[in-house]
């Protein structure tokens, strides 16, 4: 490695697991986070760096506008994503990327456009004033303020109003997993809130239902389905964890790939199950199933 780019990355990798939350938050993609903080990097590198007061103020700044830019061209790609599309999944081990944001918001984010949610994010998530905001995202102050105000409207019901301590959501992620297993049924019965629903996401890579199973029986019924299956082919458990903020866990299955399932736990009940099977969406959890 050269001198200056030694010298470039000693001064921006203190920067990068902000820069990745920042990245990860917008575009709801470890990959495309990741490669979104290294384009940074090469711009860090080529940047007359003695002309900058504020190297984190920059950095989030170049983030940001390259966020958006991604986010115009995986519009277009969500618009033709086979079934319903969920966040990658981050795990309690990456908890600088889940920390505060849970899989729920970051699904309300996603019904935002690009600036209401880098507003939203840099101002109420990350703490940063209007100021900064606008020199980021190149608008006033004010428009900023709106763009905030309105997003914040659509999240606003995202947000847990009584949060589950880790320890009490893991066992309830404990008990539905030995449940859905052995099909106990009763079990589950009284663990589902009677309008649950069910999002699977195998996007087109991996079976999945084509939309999201709503309502106490229609999810009944699929447990029934599963358990059958589980009968002859069990997933193999590979850890529980803290999955997008949400307590969940992590299988092996059948077909020899991964899966994630978190569970959205609203008073003392199962009220969304949320289940990545996309290949694409959970490499960077492959070391898992060999530790």
């Amino acid at each position: 490695m050269d001198a200056g780019r030694a010298d470039a990355a000693i001064s921006f990798e203190p920067h990068r697991p902000r820069l990745t939350r920042v990245a990860y938050r917008m575009l709801g993609s470890v990959a495309d986070a990741e490669d979104v903080v290294q384009d940074a990097f090469l711009r860090w590198h080529t940047t007359d760096r003695s002309e900058i007061d504020n190297a984190e103020a920059f950095l989030v700044r170049v983030v940001t506008r390259l966020c958006l830019d991604v986010l115009k061209s995986s519009r277009r790609k969500r618009e033709i994503y086979i079934g319903p599309w969920l966040p990658d999944p981050v795990v309690d081990s990456e908890a600088d990327m889940a920390e505060d944001v849970t899989l729920p918001l970051l699904l309300a984010l996603e019904r935002l456009s690009p600036l209401e949610r880098a507003a939203f994010l840099l101002h109420d998530v990350f703490g940063m004033e209007f100021e900064e905001v606008a020199t980021a995202i190149d608008r006033e102050p004010a428009a900023c303020r709106q763009l905030a105000a309105r997003a914040r409207q659509h999240v606003h019901e995202a947000r847990p109003r009584f949060a589950v301590d880790q320890r009490r959501g893991l066992e309830f992620a404990e008990a539905f997993f030995a449940a859905s297993q052995t099909g106990d049924m009763a079990m589950l019965k009284s663990m589902l809130a009677a309008d649950i629903t069910v999002t699977a996401d195998g996007g087109g890579k991996r079976p999945a239902g084509p939309v999201p199973i709503v309502g106490f029986d229609a999810v009944m019924k699929l447990m029934e389905r599963m358990a059958r299956m589980f009968a002859s082919a069990p997933s193999q458990l590979v850890r529980f964890a803290t999955i997008n903020g949400l307590p969940g866990f992590v299988t092996l299955e059948a077909d020899g790939e991964l899966q994630t399932t978190a569970l959205d736990i609203v008073d003392g009940k199962i009220a969304g199950i949320y289940v990545v099977r996309n290949p694409d969406k959970l490499g960077h959890l492959d070391g898992m199933a060999l530790n």
